[in-house]
């Protein structure tokens, strides 16, 4: 900001920024003191609502760099070469808490990378687990009902939580994840992050291959223990959003070094799990990951509300060369989050700083709206124009996929080795005995919380169908607890 006086919203000075306007020494405020009402009315505006889920976050800038070619899958431009860079902003975020909330808890983190290519922005919305609590959006509100506080006691409920758990076998393999040792990241800098879902690449001649993304930490993945996270949460709820800040900061950049799993489109039908099933992974034996670029965070936000807070992120936003799978979830949240977005931050949000195309122009025939600011001048708000407007490429960003068969309601399709128990038990089985207690020991301490013996035992079971020794050493655990 530059130096000179202080002034009004409208630009005038302010002489007086001390004391309000009376009707004399002691009388009462007068309403033509358009200082106080302007500073007033403002400050009463401040907030805008916030998110639904992803509440508490932190974000930075940086750059994404091509380390190998991978245009042979996908023609995406800022992919295609090698040493390559793309400025990037990342925000990380907590699921459940509010924005008060804080930072040391158990939960998934938001990974969310917004890519300022030369194409347009592109936002690849994960987490820092690879899989989900659910494979179909349709029961997303009613999950995240469970995870807020109940609309009768305002506090979130043991009950509510692992009634919807234990109802839901395919939340088994993430609620394993997220009870082990990485289910408190120590910090956003030593946790890895993860595209989750299954994307399309589709490279200049066509062909098409089915993705999945991987952020390794470069920092080393670092983890909480439940009784360190108590600590820290009470004695420093911001420790998350601190530690990244000070490690900018001081020059000690973070970063990531960036894989993809390639799957050839033709290999999906029969691959042994549903890959586009997202409490599902591809193991690595199957679809090694492929190392193809480095992210790393070098700037800290200038003002957390403009640039974190009003950030916004969808997985909508492609560009040519990458486009959705048949994910029932991530085909849910395409529409979900442009929509979460417009009811929060505005129709214009894309026009913010952090949200608009830096590499690019959005060339829109989208007009007027709060907030609008008229950039567009006399251009006319049509297409097709003769007046030079911008017009349509004819070429689609990413291959359409075949469909078959009679609408309705559909199960997602299972293959040869789904079930929602598999994958939960194989990740059990490769810990180590000391994570194998202290991942009981934290799903015991959280189920003896319910107030139902049938709750409890219909969430034991689901662990205990995962594995047996699971199961049996859960189920003595939560005894032990519950008397």
């Amino acid at each position: 900001m530059t130096q000179g006086p202080l002034t009004t919203e409208a630009g005038a000075p302010v002489a007086d920024n001390q004391n309000s306007e009376t009707a004399g020494v002691g009388g009462p405020v007068l309403v033509q003191d358009q200082l106080l009402l302007e500073k007033l009315a403002h400050f009463n505006r401040e907030r805008i609502p916030e998110r639904v889920v992803h509440a508490r976050g932190a974000g930075a800038y940086g750059t994404f760099k091509v380390t190998a070619d991978v245009t042979k899958y996908t023609r995406a431009a800022f992919l295609s070469e090698v040493g390559k860079e793309t400025e990037v902003f990342l925000r990380f975020s907590t699921v459940a808490g509010n924005l008060g909330a804080a930072d040391a808890v158990r939960d998934p983190r938001g990974f969310a990378v917004k890519f300022y290519t030369e194409e347009g922005n592109y936002d690849l919305v994960g987490n820092n687990t690879p899989v989900f609590f659910i494979r179909d959006a349709i029961k997303f509100p009613d999950f995240i009902h469970t995870q807020k506080r109940d609309p009768y006691t305002g506090s979130q409920e043991a009950d509510n939580v692992f009634d919807f758990w234990g109802l839901s076998p395919e939340s088994t393999h993430q609620v394993t994840w997220l009870f082990g040792d990485r289910g408190i990241p120590a910090s956003y800098r030593h946790m890895d992050g993860f595209g989750s879902h299954t994307y399309q690449w589709t490279n200049e001649a066509g062909e098409v291959f089915w993705v999945k993304y991987h952020f390794k930490t470069d920092q080393g993945i670092k983890n909480l223990t439940a009784e360190e996270a108590e600590v820290l949460a009470g004695k420093d709820p911001d420790s998350h959003q601190r530690d990244l800040r000070e490690a900018i900061e001081r020059g000690e950049y973070p970063s990531w070094t960036v894989y993809v799993q390639v799957m050839p489109a033709a290999e999906a039908a029969t691959y042994r799990f549903n890959p586009f099933d997202l409490t599902k992974v591809w193991p690595h034996a199957d679809y090694p990951p492929i190392e193809f670029g480095k992210l790393e965070l070098n700037r800290n936000p200038e003002n957390i509300f403009a640039e974190v807070e009003q950030s916004i992120f969808s997985p909508a936003h492609f560009v040519p060369g990458i486009g959705p799978s048949p994910d029932k979830m991530l085909q849910g949240r395409l529409f979900a989050y442009g929509d979460a977005h417009r009811y929060r931050v505005g129709i214009n949000a894309d026009h913010l700083p952090v949200n608009r195309p830096h590499a690019t122009e959005a060339r829109t025939h989208s007009r007027d709206g709060y907030l609008y600011d008229g950039r567009h001048k006399g251009a006319k708000n049509y297409e097709p124009n003769s007046f030079g407007g911008p017009f349509q490429t004819d070429r689609p960003l990413w291959q359409g996929v075949p469909v078959t068969g009679v609408t309705g309601e559909s199960v997602t399709p299972v293959h040869a080795e789904d079930n929602d128990f598999v994958q939960a038990g194989n990740l059990y089985r490769l810990m180590t005995e000391d994570e194998k207690e202290r991942l009981v020991k934290n799903l015991a301490n959280a189920i003896s919380g319910v107030t139902r013996d049938d709750i409890a035992e219909r969430a034991i079971n689901n662990f205990r169908q995962a594995d047996e020794d699971f199961g049996k050493r859960l189920e003595a655990a939560v005894q032990a607890l519950r008397g």
